[in-house]
């Protein structure tokens, strides 16, 4: 199937536009890659050192022949999806040797919880977790044993993290290794209604909690469609999963089938044999509009809108919002999941899943297929289904029509024309906003302003009864130089229930809302944020806003004139610069870039 021409433009318009960064990354790549295992670059005392507890597999790893694998693990037992973790490094050790190699668990990276620091202080530090772990996953390979890596980490911060330290050790082969979904709670339906009724003080703390804990139940990554999910997605159109790994429950047979195999097939593809296939090389521009083309058709996660900014910066790529904008019109919705359906990600996989989205896309010439993937084929091969066979793992075709067309559908007949993300541009400044939770009905206001400088503030007006008549919050000083970006989800179900009401309501912040963006209509990630003088710190309370989602328009009802002479207002950040940690991450705050380059102060040199 030729390439869909947006497809084909944008990524071509990636390539020019990166041409030196990434010609210069390459190069590193070239001259770091070893003609024998790395480990013998070592001296006998560094490697020493490299293999003194490592018991029977002290002569391997004493040999000159047979490749190492490093494992980068995020494992904690607080964070249900990554406690099943525990058990990876010693399978992953066995399968090593079994195939003629060694394991050494590398190192760990921090794996925080935004489901536990939502609405709390710790929330402030969420996103600078991402560059933290980034930074812990190129300390781990810094060792220099390593002829390839295995990264074991599914949530928020943590599989972009270890992506971007990944890809600063691009000559080696990488492979993701998720733990998959916990089995379905809770339905959203439910739990969603119960944290409405909380909202409006209907239902109690013991009820709410009992939802929230029927929801939130079991070892596995949440059910719903949030970032956790939607990075999952990510690494299977970007071909870094072995094909159809993502959404298989932890603890099933299947589910370590997986994790041997990919243990079997990093060993296979390390500079040492014939089929040398470093993470630097697959993820280039292709890989990066495939994610974007993912996020789009699946409603995906806004958070991906800052973060595959990031990835593609490490790799010597540039990408902004106009790539994702102009990719997520050209791309149908095929996909509704909680929060933009009712279905979670298991009833999801069971109507097809990734492998029935991922065969659409490629047959409607959305996604490139000629990726160098890591288990050794093509994005055609990502598509295949894993099964066992007589305890043999295999792989099959996806299904040739949905199993739930209330879920998953195919190209010929989606939600939407168009896929789950908008850019919005004007005098404000440009935001992201995430139509696929949205109903129509609901995607454009124009309403007065009301002015709040703390999800605190906004709460607090909406307790005592003053959220009243049609408004957009503007919420500001929430961007990555005043307080750490956080997520702004607490806001949601209130919101919802003013919506729910009659009211037309919206959100306009400089700041986050959780990869479960709901059903009320937010303009979010807006830059120029107001720590740094931009437009949003000049709007008053009583301004006339207009958020038109499918138009892409963002304004303020004002003369030019008027607008011109206004002068941006004073942002108190005092309150944001210490306590729970916060203080350790100034320079990141100090240093942070806009949220549309990533937001990330990690870059340092990376210009030829």
């Amino acid at each position: 199937m030729p390439l869909h021409p947006v497809v084909e433009r944008v990524t071509e318009r990636i390539r020019e536009r990166s041409a030196p960064t990434r010609r210069a990354y390459l190069a590193r790549i070239a001259a770091a890659r070893s003609d024998g295992p790395a480990r013998t670059r070592l001296s006998c005392g560094n490697l020493a050192h490299g293999f003194a507890a490592a018991g029977t597999d002290k002569a391997a790893l004493q040999g000159q022949a047979k490749p190492n694998l490093g494992i980068v693990t995020a494992y904690n037992d607080m964070l249900s999806a990554h406690q099943p973790f525990a058990t990876y490094p010693e399978l992953i050790k066995m399968a090593a040797r079994n195939a003629g190699g060694t394991a050494q668990v590398a190192g760990g990276v921090p794996a925080m919880c935004d489901g536990v620091t939502q609405g709390r202080t710790g929330m402030e530090l969420s996103l600078w977790s991402r560059d933290t772990i980034a930074q812990a996953t190129a300390v781990a390979l810094s060792h220099d044993l390593f002829d390839a890596a295995l990264m074991l980490g599914v949530c928020d911060k943590i599989v972009p993290g270890m992506l971007m330290g990944a890809l600063a050790f691009g000559h080696l082969p990488v492979i993701f290794v998720p733990a998959g979904p916990m089995p379905s709670g809770l339905p959203n339906r439910e739990k969603a209604a119960v944290r409405q009724r909380h909202a409006e003080g209907r239902a109690t703390r013991e009820e709410l909690l009992a939802a929230e804990a029927a929801s939130y139940h079991a070892p596995g990554t949440c059910t719903f469609y949030g970032t956790a999910n939607s990075n999952q997605m990510l690494m299977e159109v970007m071909g870094l999963h072995l094909p159809g790994a993502a959404f298989v429950n932890p603890g099933t047979t299947l589910r370590d089938a997986l994790t041997v195999a990919a243990t079997e097939q990093a060993l296979r593809i390390t500079a040492l044999g014939g089929d040398w296939r470093p993470i630097g090389h697959v993820v280039d521009e292709k890989a990066i509009v495939n994610a974007m083309v993912g996020l789009a058709a699946t409603g995906g996660s806004t958070n991906h809108a800052i973060h595959l900014p990031a990835i593609a910066r490490i790799a010597g790529l540039h990408i902004d919002w106009d790539d994702l904008d102009e990719l997520a019109r050209a791309t149908p919705l095929l996909a509704r999941i909680y929060p933009n359906g009712q279905a979670d990600v298991n009833h999801f996989h069971a109507a097809g899943g990734l492998g029935f989205v991922i065969r659409e896309l490629l047959d409607g010439g959305l996604l490139h297929a000629d990726l160098a993937c890591v288990h050794g084929g093509d994005l055609r091969q990502q598509a295949k289904v894993p099964v066992l066979d007589g305890g043999r793992l295999d792989w099959r075709e996806p299904p040739a029509a949905s199993g739930d067309d209330e879920v998953l559908r195919p190209l010929a007949a989606p939600f939407d024309p168009e896929g789950g993300l908008r850019l919005l541009g004007g005098r404000l400044g440009r935001a992201i906003a995430k139509l696929s939770a949205v109903a129509p009905a609901h995607r454009h206001i124009t309403a007065p302003a009301r002015i709040f400088d703390s999800q605190e503030a906004l709460l607090a007006a909406f307790r005592a009864g003053r959220l009243e008549g049609d408004f957009v919050a503007v919420l500001r000083g929430q961007g990555p130089r005043a307080n750490g970006m956080p997520e702004l989800h607490k806001l949601t179900p209130t919101l919802a229930v003013l919506q729910d009401r009659g009211q037309r309501v919206a959100l306009l912040t400089d700041g986050r809302m959780s990869g479960a963006s709901g059903k009320v209509l937010a303009a979010i990630h807006l830059v120029p944020e107001a720590a740094t003088g931009g437009p949003i710190a000049k709007l008053r309370d009583g301004d006339i806003i207009t958020i038109d989602a499918e138009a892409g328009w963002l304004d303020v009802a004002l003369s030019e004139a008027e607008w011109a002479a206004r002068e941006a207002a004073a942002i108190d950040l005092a309150a944001n610069q210490t306590g729970v940690g916060r203080e350790l991450f100034a320079l990141l705050r100090q240093h942070s870039p806009s949220a549309e380059a990533g937001a990330c102060a990690l870059f340092g040199s990376l210009d030829p």
